[in-house]
């Protein structure tokens, strides 16, 4: 006898398995740190480009010419290293500052980029063929459109990362928190669809999901903001002619104890929870839409999943669809809302790739301001 019951099926235990290790996985390059996190976003991004551009060499039919697959991933390259120059510098200052041909790479990367992409377009026009024209300027675009989604979004990721890794791990906990929640809401209540593209989706699922990543976020984000390895942003220091990785910091405000009243109560948590508020809500009503628009490419494309990497759940965009809308929403957020010193260290950069006699002007003309404002002596 088979057991009825809404979480009977082997696809429950490959789901649940499968969510297990991922799990141990996060936990591992956690402990790891930044490096981790670092090459696990280009893997990411990798393998999403990969499943997606797939899809599209399947529905458009192109013969198979030579190196033009090769041409895809040139430019993915490219828009990784133009992306890259513009998120790096402010933080591998001592990078730059050690090595020249690092400092060459950032100061020039945008003409080199531009270089590069032309490169690309004329590399591109020599693989046209006349029967395959029209197939391959809608891979062209395909490209261009995903180096935009994917590689733009995953140095959303590297940015926030920066910022101090519990701005990666709470986020992404949220996520996985709420894909849970709404399951276990929606295998247990749920009655009502919620859209056409996921018939599976149901409002109880959704309101359910929201409650209960709001109540268990909150409690993970105030556990995690007690670790300042988490909280410090990440710094590469040159110290001695070598260069180290830095979380050492004071904890800015959102991570220090306050007390707050709430009518006869009195509570003591951090200020980073009523962000965490802000977020959990996001990941509740916002993203799981990443979701349902990848769903509806799916159904469009007539494919069940976008790859079977993993065991019930799909391949890396199935997983990973809402955690790129999250990582996007957590890099304008902190942008907007969240004092970060990241400024500070853009202006280094920009001052250091300076001439010598202008980093002589400049400090001259910093000292002669301060000391005006009575603020050096």
């Amino acid at each position: 006898m088979t057991s009825a019951g809404p979480f009977a099926g082997r696809n429950v235990v490959k789901r649940t398995i499968t969510a297990a290790c991922g799990v141990a996985f996060f936990v591992l390059i956690t402990y790891i740190g930044l490096p981790a996190f670092l090459l696990s976003a280009l893997v990411v991004q990798v393998k999403c480009f990969h499943e997606i551009i797939a899809i599209a060499y399947a529905s458009k039919k192109v013969p198979e010419i030579p190196s033009f697959r090769l041409l895809n991933w040139y430019f993915v390259i490219v828009a990784n290293y133009f992306f890259c120059g513009e998120t790096f510098p402010q933080y591998l200052v001592a990078f730059t500052t050690k090595y020249e041909f690092f400092a060459a790479l950032f100061k020039y990367h945008r003409v080199l980029s531009f270089c590069c992409y032309f490169l690309g377009l004329v590399w591109f026009t020599n693989l046209l063929k006349r029967e395959a024209t029209r197939q391959q300027f809608s891979l062209l675009a395909w490209t261009h459109f995903l180096c935009i989604i994917i590689v733009f979004q995953s140095y959303t990721v590297v940015q926030n990362t920066f910022e101090g890794l519990v701005w990666l791990i709470v986020p992404i906990s949220i996520v996985f928190l709420n894909d849970i929640f709404a399951y276990l809401f929606g295998k247990l209540f749920g009655k009502t669809p919620l859209t056409e593209l996921s018939p599976s989706k149901t409002i109880e699922g959704f309101l359910g999901g929201a409650l209960g990543t709001v109540v268990l976020g909150s409690l993970l984000a105030h556990l995690l903001s007690s670790a300042e390895y988490l909280v410090c942003p990440t710094k590469f220091i040159l110290t001695d002619d070598r260069i180290v990785m830095s979380n050492n910091c004071t904890p800015s405000y959102l991570f220090q104890l306050e007390a707050y009243r709430l009518g006869p109560f009195r509570l003591e948590t951090y200020p980073f929870l009523w962000h965490v508020q802000v977020i959990s809500l996001f990941a509740s009503l916002v993203a799981p839409f990443g979701g349902f628009c990848a769903s509806g490419f799916k159904r469009g494309f007539k494919v069940k999943d976008f790859a079977d990497t993993f065991p019930g759940h799909g391949g890396f965009m199935d997983r990973f669809d809402g955690q790129y809308l999250m990582a996007t929403f957590i890099n304008v957020y902190i942008s907007t809302f969240i004092k970060s010193s990241s400024s500070i260290d853009k202006i280094l950069v920009r001052v250091s790739h300076l001439s010598n006699d202008n980093q002589r002007i400049f400090f001259n003309l910093l000292e002669e301001s301060l000391r005006w404002r009575g603020l050096l002596s």
